[in-house]
């Protein structure tokens, strides 16, 4: 992998040399400039990713959907969500604002005293490897997905927030990014801080967000590929988290049903399903959405405005009178 990282290496240098530095000059902000190499790092991830979500996962959805595309806006909004994570924008907003903040509170916490959970204290010498260090961070990390990712369906207010996600009602390999702001402030500190705590490096940080996010993107595409039994019992296949965002398994908190919070919350590692008894392979390639968006017609915003203000004003439970306000707005267009 040296060779791979050199060339990394060589593109974040050319790109930070030829484009991020000349603008940050211009700009009065030279003094930012270890923090733009940092963001043109992820700059290049998200490249790098895009290139192979529109060469491979794309072709396979063309050769293998699972449904036929109706809706293009609504994909077209989720690309719009993918660009602005993918290529830095989101995670640049970050940093100068809520990470930021969580590392200078973990600078003063550790300054009186915050004990650390850095997995070489707990396992000396496991981290001289680097793939096996690797390899126990990105578990780590999965489990930690797996139960954020079940809090957000368990409560009741992030719910309100994670809806967002589950109203694409054309699920593509562009679906994954679609998020409430506020829902991936929440995700990305949780684990800013985890990250913090166990010790993980920059570069191994990077590296674990890029897989996990390239292999979401895999899952939520509009692809009928049908895995064997063994390996959808190891790793999250795209029908098996199909599967968590049918309009039937029901998301909202109360919801009659075997899962009454909703099922199959993997991110990579389908285990963790199986461990905690949330798995449901009964899924096959049904409709997505949610119950009250396809039952009752509740609006859930058409745009990336929309779908942020909606997500705010159900957080209040305010949402009746901005989606009358949106359908109202539609109308008149």
């Amino acid at each position: 992998m040296n060779w791979f990282s050199s060339i990394f290496a060589a593109v974040q240098q050319w790109l930070f040399e030829s484009f991020i530095q000349p603008v940050a000059f211009a700009l009065g902000a030279g003094n930012l400039l270890e923090d733009g190499y940092a963001a043109t790092g992820w700059l290049v991830v998200g490249l790098l990713q895009i290139a192979v979500m529109v060469l491979v996962f794309g072709t396979a959805q063309r050769l293998w959907p699972v449904e036929k595309v109706t809706d293009r806006h609504a994909i077209r909004v989720d690309v719009l969500y993918t660009l602005l994570h993918r290529l830095g924008i989101f995670k640049l907003m970050m940093f100068f604002t809520f990470e930021e903040w969580a590392l200078q509170l973990f600078g003063v916490l550790r300054a009186h005293g915050l004990p650390t959970l850095q997995i070489d204290q707990i396992w000396p010498g496991v981290s001289d490897v680097a793939w096996v260090s690797f390899l126990l961070y990105l578990v780590v990390f999965d489990a930690l997905g797996y139960w954020v990712h079940r809090f957000q369906h368990r409560f009741h207010w992030w719910w309100q927030l994670h809806a967002v996600h589950h109203s694409q009602r054309q699920m593509t390999m562009w679906t994954d990014n679609r998020n409430h702001l506020l829902d991936s402030v929440l995700v990305d500190l949780v684990f800013v801080a985890a990250a913090l705590l166990i010790g993980v490096g920059p570069s191994q940080f990077v590296a674990l967000v890029a897989l996990s996010q390239l292999f979401e993107s895999l899952q939520h595409a509009n692809l009928r590929w049908p895995w064997p039994r063994w390996a959808e019992r190891m790793a999250v296949s795209p029908r098996f988290h199909r599967r968590h965002h049918e309009v039937a398994l029901g998301h909202e908190p109360g919801h009659t049903q075997a899962h009454p919070y909703g099922a199959n919350f993997g991110i990579l590692f389908s285990v963790w399903d199986i461990l905690f008894r949330s798995a449901d392979w009964q899924g096959g390639y049904k409709a997505t959405g949610i119950d009250d968006q396809v039952q009752s017609g509740r609006d859930y915003g058409r745009g990336f405005w929309a779908q942020q203000g909606l997500g705010i004003a159900r957080l209040f439970k305010r949402d009746a009178g901005l989606s009358r306000r949106v359908g109202q707005v539609r109308s008149n267009q």
